[in-house]
Parts: C-alpha cells; sequence; structure tokens
C-alpha cells in the first residue's frame, strides 16, 4: 500500500478500530435480544455496526415493530456490556505502536466517532492512551453523523490540518464512506466485516491490522520529511 502524500495527522475511528468494542457489542446484544426471546438476524446485526443509537433505533423498530420495548432491550444491552467490558482488555493490536510511530514523526492523531465523549475517555483512560490523542469529536459535536463527512472534517478542522493530509482510519463501511466523502486518505482495517468492491474502491487502501498501517506510515513519511524534521527539531529544543 501506497499513501498519495505523505500524512500530516490521522484520525482514528474508536469502536472496532482502537477497540475491539465492536464485537462486544455484538455480544451483549446478542444476548439481550435472546434473554427477551427474540432472534437477531445477521442482517440487523450488520446494518448495527457503525451507526448511533438513533439511527439503531429505528433500525430496530422497522425490524422488530413498534411495539417492541427497545428501552427494556437497550437497558439489557448495556448492562452486558459493562459486564463484558470489565473483565477483558479490548484494544486492539497494534494501536501502541502505530501511536509510538506517529509521536515519533510528531504527526497528530485524533479521534472521530459516533460514541459520546464520556464513553471515549472511559475506553481511553482504562487502556492508557488518553494522552495520546489530541482531540476527540463524538457524539453531539457534529451535526451530521457517519456517513457523512461532518466528524472527519471537524476533526481535520481543530487538528488545524487539510483533509486531503489526513489519514483516515475506519472499520466499518459507514465510517469508510463518511472519511471518503470528507476527501481523507482513507485505509479500512476490517473488524466484522470485510471490504467490499464498492468499499475498497473509496480507499486508498485496505490493512490486515494497525501494524501493517504503522509500517504503511513509516515508509511515507520517512526519515527526511518535514515532519520527521519538526519532530526532531522539537526534541532538540525540549532537551537544551
Amino acid at each position: 500500500m501506497q499513501l498519495p502524500r505523505a500524512p500530516r495527522a490521522v484520525v482514528f475511528d474508536m469502536d472496532g478500530l482502537l477497540f475491539d468494542t465492536e464485537a462486544l457489542y455484538q455480544e451483549a446484544i446478542l444476548s439481550a435480544a435472546r434473554a427477551a426471546g427474540h432472534e437477531m438476524p445477521p442482517s440487523v446485526l450488520q446494518r448495527l455496526l457503525g451507526s448511533p443509537w438513533l439511527a439503531s433505533r429505528a433500525m430496530l423498530i422497522e425490524h422488530y415493530g413498534e411495539a417492541f420495548d427497545l428501552d427494556a432491550l437497550w437497558a439489557a444491552w448495556m448492562r452486558n456490556f459493562e459486564t463484558l467490558i470489565t473483565d477483558r482488555h479490548y484494544m486492539k493490536p497494534g494501536v501502541t505502536e502505530l501511536l509510538d510511530t506517529l509521536d515519533g514523526f510528531g504527526i497528530p492523531a485524533a479521534i472521530a466517532t459516533s460514541s459520546s465523549q464520556a464513553t471515549v475517555r472511559r475506553h481511553l483512560a482504562a487502556h492508557g492512551v488518553s494522552d495520546r490523542f489530541r482531540h476527540v469529536v463524538g457524539h453531539g459535536d457534529y451535526a451530521r453523523g457517519k456517513p457523512a463527512p461532518d466528524p472527519f472534517l471537524l476533526a481535520a478542522d481543530r487538528l488545524q490540518v487539510s483533509p486531503a493530509d489526513c489519514i483516515a482510519l475506519e472499520d466499518s463501511h459507514n465510517g469508510v464512506r463518511s472519511a471518503a466523502a470528507a476527501g481523507m486518505m482513507t485505509i479500512m482495517v476490517p473488524d466484522l466485516l470485510p471490504a467490499t468492491d464498492d468499499i475498497a474502491a473509496l480507499c486508498v487502501g485496505v490493512a490486515d491490522n494497525l501494524h501493517q498501517v504503522a509500517m504503511v506510515v513509516r515508509g511515507s513519511v520517512g526519515a527526511g520529511s518535514s515532519a520527521a524534521a519538526a519532530a526532531r527539531q522539537d526534541r532538540r529544543r525540549k532537551y537544551r
């Protein structure tokens, strides 16, 4: 995989990309639905991936009907999820390597997610990476959620970097659509859903994991880049 230009910033999705939360959310809602006496087909699960709660709510009402007690399902879903994350380490492989790579080149990182600020902060704190991201753009910070470009455009604006100079990292189809619509160099790192031909066409590449993304960044930036030179200069000033 080769990037069209060296990145000046990287914007991460969170669920399914930084943390294995999509799989845990899926496990939690399947358990909640079964406990309520309902089966949830794979087609419904797939539509929920990468969608904010309001969109998910509409999908569930469409599938189960207006009389379905969504509030009870939501409460059981969240209880199950809380139990799962309490006992598990769920940060994705390669996160630390990639963040270290970005720090080494002086490339800032941000998060653009459909989750709330409180949820993001909780997951970051649980894995000791709260200080690794310069900005967090979460639910409520933008007018339109993914697949609209708003979350990624706001992240680029806060980073003060042109979207075209940002890498966007996404695991979901809606996330890829959002990042590509924002004009970012989009890399999909599939989680529960593979990259279809249409989705892959929106990306500069599809990576197996974040270790591979770190390699791509190192190869694209290189030791002689302006970002690397700026990082070295900052380090020299720090130790004078």
